[in-house]
């Protein structure tokens, strides 16, 4: 049987917005959002906190989620990457229960507002196509990047270009290649190539496009959403059951 966890990664020591992970978005933890859509997700066999917190630790539990470690803080840091709480967390599963799932489902707390179809059609996806090596989540950026600048001394240059005429980017967008951005929304990760190329993504990832969303990094993404979850109840009784 194919197993699948979801993993849901939430260090402590955020700087921009401090304890982000665990700050209240209307009412609830962030955290509390990807744990919450998890436990709705068909064939989700388990889900995993990874933190370095017992703080964290306590109210993942609190709502559901599964903390049976805390991350090293050599791993906790600024510096610390995707790849190395990945590589851990098989690591610690192997190590104490000989277990491996054969896929980990990667939802990022700074995403918080998913629709459950969504996430179990990227699962699905995955497990149809054999030459992937992983999935990842991407909309739609509202200007394509090939519209976009980079300041060479002090004037201005298409980015990935020799040229410094500007004329041509003054056509209209549909003119221009549509490009994506990573999103966070949902990404799925194959264990064994993991393992076997210690590399988190590789070179087959699926692009797998949702609706636009707002990933929280600033103060501004918090009051965005929270109004838009207080324009929307019906999003908090899903989640929550209230």
């Amino acid at each position: 049987m194919v197993k699948v966890v979801a993993i849901i990664p939430a260090r402590s020591g955020s700087k921009g917005i401090p304890d982000k992970n665990i700050k209240l978005l209307a009412g609830f933890p962030l955290i509390a959002y990807s744990i919450a859509v998890a436990r709705l997700v068909d064939n989700v066999d388990r889900i995993i906190v990874s933190t370095d917190s017992e703080l964290y630790a306590n109210i993942a539990r609190k709502y559901g989620g599964e903390v049976p470690f805390l991350r090293p803080a050599e791993i906790s840091g600024d510096d610390s990457t995707d790849c190395d709480f990945i590589k851990h967390a098989l690591d610690w599963m192997q190590d104490n229960e000989g277990y491996q799932p054969d896929y980990l489902l990667h939802l990022r707390p700074t995403t918080p507002l998913r629709e459950v179809n969504y996430i179990e059609a990227a699962i699905d996806r995955i497990k149809k196509t054999y030459c992937a090596t992983a999935l990842r989540s991407v909309h739609e950026m509202s200007e394509s990047a090939y519209k976009a600048f980079e300041v060479d001394g002090e004037y201005l240059k298409p980015i990935s270009s020799n040229s410094y005429n500007l004329d041509i980017y003054n056509n209209p967008r549909q003119s221009f290649e549509k490009t994506y951005q990573a999103n966070g929304y949902v990404d799925v990760i194959k264990t064994a190539y993991v393992i076997e190329n210690n590399k988190l993504h590789g070179d087959r990832v699926i692009a797998f496009v949702t609706p636009r969303v707002v990933e929280i990094d600033t103060m501004e993404d918090f009051d965005y959403l929270e109004y838009q979850v207080t324009k929307k109840p019906a999003i908090l009784k899903k989640l929550f059951g209230k």
